[in-house]
């Protein structure tokens, strides 16, 4: 087999992104420190390096945060819809005018490759901006009755595997509805969000709109128990989403809840082998497996098992893995030594419970987080590598002989987010899709997004949708 080409490395330049040495919470239109003086230091994944010091948001702040969106509820609801899309067209231009920055920004503060940043976050988190700035004035006609109104202050908590795309997901329908919001990022990628708060300066959104609290588990605590915030949007854990759903129980809260997954991808006998080793490949390995739709478990119908297998194992013998600012790379870092640690348990789970572990050859930086891409062969349902999501790039590989079997095994989960279908036969694609429970199926591909299309799950993969028209419910009172 002929070797792999040899890329020369292409770096991207960090100097087109000017980070500064210290952050604070944005609040009511201002960067101000947090009350008790508390900071922390953010780091980039693949090298380790401090990047910034930042504020750490306590109660007394989340309190002042609130207030400040309770301020400005006012005036920005009864703005016309026709003024409020101007707002949001003007972010959305300037993240298109600063996505060269924003999408090296993320890279270091995230560690995945800066072709995924650059290729697939920007252009998307633009395109929400966008697309919600469409639906501003007409919320009349969004199938909600007329004159839907806003909530009022929308808590706001995102996770670190997309953190200006979820922002995105979540601040352009809340302010095209006309709420006003108090957002926390993810501890380990929190600066993104401290960028996207100077566009909204840039923009001229009126101050106290958006809020920015940068912080720990506690300050997402407090936002959620915040007696003066209408609206939760939760992205991360089920453990977690558990608690808020806890926490808000009898609260009269709207609560939007996107939690976690165990996607399912079905390779049907006649699907074209090529294509479908690309979709896998995707669906499990692009933010190097760190998404909650990832296809992280294969189903593959027996008679073309082993090609398939064979296919794919030379396939990740290709792929790249390092310096996630080079435009060659492939495979980018994980994003924290706390997440990194739980995928190694979870692959040495797999071994010691008898499945067969295949990881891909290549070479680990000595400095940062990494983990090579690897599958898992000999899965039974049984296995925790086939149960549990790791959130890394691991595949779990499964057999199937039917159709029927086929749908038996992807929906026996207690996720419910996302799965994939690979074949030729369209009508073989509705009957297999209509009878899986999964919020997002996508056919012959996978980890494909649109900001006109909704995203959500049932089961324990968390419930509301975001996205499309089906995105604007949860911030209207209907």
């Amino acid at each position: 087999m002929a070797s792999a080409f040899e890329y020369a490395p292409a770096p991207e330049s960090r100097s087109v992104v000017d980070i500064a040495p210290s952050y604070g919470l944005f609040i009511d239109g201002e960067f101000t420190d947090a009350a008790d003086g508390q900071v922390f230091k953010t780091v980039s994944p693949s090298s380790e390096e401090v990047l910034s010091e930042v504020a750490r948001a306590g109660t007394a702040d989340v309190d002042r945060a609130v207030q400040a969106a309770r301020r400005a509820f006012e005036k920005w609801s009864a703005l016309p819809g026709s003024e409020r899309a101007k707002y949001l067209f003007r972010i959305a231009r300037i993240i298109q005018e600063r996505s060269r920055e924003l999408a090296v920004l993320e890279t270091l503060d995230n560690g995945k490759p800066i072709k995924e940043t650059r290729d697939a976050d920007l252009p998307l988190v633009a395109a929400h901006f966008f697309y919600y700035a469409g639906w501003a004035d007409k919320l009349d006609h969004a199938g909600y009755g007329a004159n839907p109104r806003p909530l009022g202050v929308a808590g706001q908590i995102i996770p670190w595997n997309f953190p200006l795309l979820m922002l995105a997901w979540k601040i352009a329908p809340a302010l095209a509805t006309g709420n006003t919001v108090v957002l926390k990022p993810a501890e380990t990628t929190p600066l993104s969000a401290l960028f996207f708060a100077d566009i909204c300066r840039q923009a001229g959104l009126p101050k106290g709109v958006v809020n920015i609290l940068t912080g720990y588990g506690d300050a997402g605590s407090a936002l959620v128990e915040h007696p003066d915030v209408n609206k939760i949007a939760f992205t991360g854990s089920t453990a977690v989403g558990k608690a808020i759903a806890r926490q808000i129980a009898g609260t009269g809260k709207k609560a939007t809840l996107e939690l976690g997954g165990k996607g399912a991808n079905i390779v049907f006998d006649d699907a074209p082998v090529d294509q479908a080793v690309e979709g896998i490949v995707t669906g499990i390995f692009f933010n190097q497996g760190q998404v909650c739709c990832a296809g992280s478990r294969l189903l593959v119908q027996e008679s073309i098992e082993d090609e398939l297998l064979d296919s794919l194992k030379r396939r990740l013998s290709t792929l790249r893995l390092g310096d996630p600012l080079d435009k060659n790379t492939d495979i980018g870092a994980i994003n924290s030594q706390e997440q990194l640690s739980r995928i190694t348990a979870l692959v040495e789970t797999g071994e010691a419970e008898g499945a067969d572990r295949w990881s891909a050859p290549c070479e680990l930086p000595s400095a940062g987080y990494w983990f090579a891409p690897t599958l898992f062969t000999g899965v039974t349902q049984a296995h925790t590598v086939a149960r549990d999501e790791i959130f890394g790039p691991v595949l779990s590989v499964l057999s199937f002989r039917t159709p029927d079997e086929a749908v038996a095994k992807a929906n026996n989960s207690q996720y419910g987010l996302s799965a994939g279908i690979w074949t030729e036969k369209g009508s073989r694609i509705l009957a297999v899709a209509n009878k899986l429970r999964a919020g997002v199926v996508w056919a012959n591909t996978f980890n494909k997004f649109d900001p006109t299309s909704p995203f959500g799950g049932y089961k324990e993969s968390g419930f509301g949708r975001e996205g499309g028209r089906h995105g604007l419910e949860g911030y209207l009172d209907v």
